[in-house]
């Protein structure tokens, strides 16, 4: 009896021991808020419940194997959706937002699938509302082409990212086009750098995107009404410093559109703080603009503040505004027509969970 009892206690420890070795995490984010939006539509304003105003909501997925040696398979699954219908987001893709299987190790990690980009993640570090709420950088950035496809994710990616060396990270990505015969087509190549040390971390991205699909406000203001696809590229530099009662924000982009045997340059600027307020909420506000060279009366200037209140660690209530002032022949951030304003109000709750 000693025997069997013994048996299964040390069967009980192995079995511990193999299950400790693999983890499942569920995680998310429930995001809500009603929005007040004028934009210069002949049919008046708009006011509604609007979800993800600060962060997608989303429901996600991570899993990690211990294969020995420092080696671990893992991989990450996340939905995007709309708390307001229930309505799944990123065109109705059961994981639009990642969908990945990789190795990660002391060399790094490699990965296979719907990704973020580069310039996802190194916008979303400079930006003082994270590419959140009234504010966000990345409908400014090149035309507001940075918040969509290629440029914020791409599918069928091979990326590598490198370990940390001294405050130094890197990564490359490259994403098949998978068209027969053409290997060029639809493909996008991407690179990363990041460096970061006490106060200061330092950004850097670079993506090409070959054919990638324009959005109708590209077209529309341009008067590239004919083009449905263009050679995207973009490459993106700025910093944080953290002084302690304030962090500073600055960022500079550079980007190009090739299409109908025509080259769309356009430029990015961003200069914005974050200041903490009583430990437990934070003032945001930035100054961001978009300028399309070679078109007069093509830039526009997005002017945003913002407050973030921690209820918890998990919960917290936020609001914004922003203004968005377009020349004359540019319709950025959703303008009903060429040289209207925009202005945008949020206020809402983000559970993270």
């Amino acid at each position: 009896m000693k025997k069997s009892l013994l048996a299964l206690a040390v069967l009980g420890a192995f079995a511990g021991a193999a299950y400790a070795q693999s983890s499942i995490t569920v995680y998310g984010v429930a995001d809500a808020g009603v929005t007040y939006r004028k934009d210069g539509n002949p049919a008046g304003n708009t006011i509604g419940l609007d979800s993800g105003n600060q962060s997608g909501s989303r429901i996600g997925f991570k899993g990690r194997e211990d294969l020995g040696g420092g080696l671990a398979a893992i991989f990450t699954l996340e939905n995007g959706f709309s708390l307001d219908d229930g309505v799944t987001g990123q065109s109705n893709r059961l994981f639009g937002r990642q969908a990945w299987v990789g190795l990660s190790g002391n060399f790094g990690t490699v990965k296979l699938g719907r990704q973020q980009t580069a310039l996802y993640s190194a916008l979303s570090d400079l930006d003082p509302f994270a590419i959140g709420l009234a504010g966000n950088a990345q409908r400014v950035f090149g035309y507001g082409l940075y918040a969509a496809d290629p440029l914020s994710r791409t599918d069928n990616t091979l990326s590598y990212t490198s370990a940390n060396y001294a405050g130094f990270s890197g990564s490359l990505s490259y994403a098949f086009g998978e068209k027969a015969g053409d290997n060029s087509a639809n493909r996008s190549i991407g690179v990363g750098a990041q460096y970061a040390t006490g106060p200061l971390s330092v950004q850097f991205a670079y993506q090409k995107s070959n054919t990638a699909a324009l959005t109708a406000q590209t077209t529309g203001s341009l008067g590239l009404a004919a083009a449905t696809q263009a050679d995207l590229t973009a490459a993106l530099i700025g910093a944080t410093y953290n002084f302690g009662v304030a962090k500073a924000h600055v960022a500079y982009a550079d980007n190009k559109l090739e299409l109908l045997g025509r080259d769309v340059k356009d430029r990015n600027w961003l200069l914005g703080v974050s200041v903490p307020v009583g430990g437990v909420g934070s003032v945001l506000a930035s100054y961001t603009r978009n300028d399309i060279k070679d078109l007069n009366q093509g830039k526009s200037d997005q002017y945003a503040i913002g407050y973030t209140h921690a209820l918890s660690k998990r919960t917290n209530l936020y609001t914004s505004y922003s203004y968005t002032k377009n020349g004359d022949n540019v319709r950025l951030n959703g303008a009903f027509a060429n040289g209207e304003s925009v202005s945008l109000f949020n206020v809402g709750v983000r559970h993270l969970f």
